[in-house]
């Protein structure tokens, strides 16, 4: 009966004992796959930044050309020199008072120069009756606001005027020809985002 209730206890350790390196053999398991998965997660992270990136660059430069156009058809008044691009990415958010006027070309509306996009609002500054030789007045926004850079995480980007080089990373000041990030970091596909 010792004999019978020694060799109990040895298996009953036996048991313990293999299931305590099982748990150490499911837990290295475990280790090796999480640490398989923190790379790709990472990268995950990484391509929704840089399609946002895109995405906020994409926008901006669309409102830079939708302001391009309309004051190149003289529905907003631009300073001499600024070749008909805004001033800032503010005067963008903040908006522009557009005059649609008998002397506009056919087809412009205030919805037209904010163009299809979604993202510029009209408000109408005055609705006179529209009757020949009368004008309509509206402020248009081309942008709802200045994104911020997901590299950086900032709501600054480099600017370029028409007047700096295509590559020159100081602004001169005169007008919004180009936005880029100021993310001194490398894309996925070895790019910079600087030169996007």
């Amino acid at each position: 009966m010792r004999q019978r209730t020694s060799s109990q206890r040895a298996t009953r350790n036996m048991l313990a004992g293999m299931t305590l390196f099982e748990l150490i053999i499911a837990c290295g398991i475990l280790l090796v796959l999480s640490s398989a998965a923190l790379p790709i997660a990472r990268m995950t992270v990484q391509r929704q930044r840089e399609a946002e990136l895109r995405r906020d660059l994409r926008e901006m430069r669309n409102s830079i050309d939708r302001y391009k156009d309309a004051a190149d058809k003289n529905l907003i008044r631009t300073e001499v020199g600024s070749q008909n691009y805004p001033p800032d990415l503010e005067t963008l958010v903040n908006g522009v008072t557009v005059s649609i006027g008998p002397t506009a070309p056919a087809g412009v509306s205030a919805s037209s120069v904010a163009g299809a996009s979604g993202t510029a609002q009209i408000a109408a500054l005055s609705t006179p009756a529209i009757s020949s030789g009368s004008s309509v007045a509206s402020k248009v926004r081309f942008l709802r606001k200045i994104p911020v850079d997901p590299m950086t995480g900032k709501a600054e980007w480099g600017l370029r005027a028409v007047q700096d080089d295509p590559d020159s990373r100081s602004w001169g000041g005169h007008n919004v020809f180009d936005v880029y990030s100021l993310s001194t970091g490398t894309a996925i596909d070895g790019t910079n985002y600087a030169d996007w």
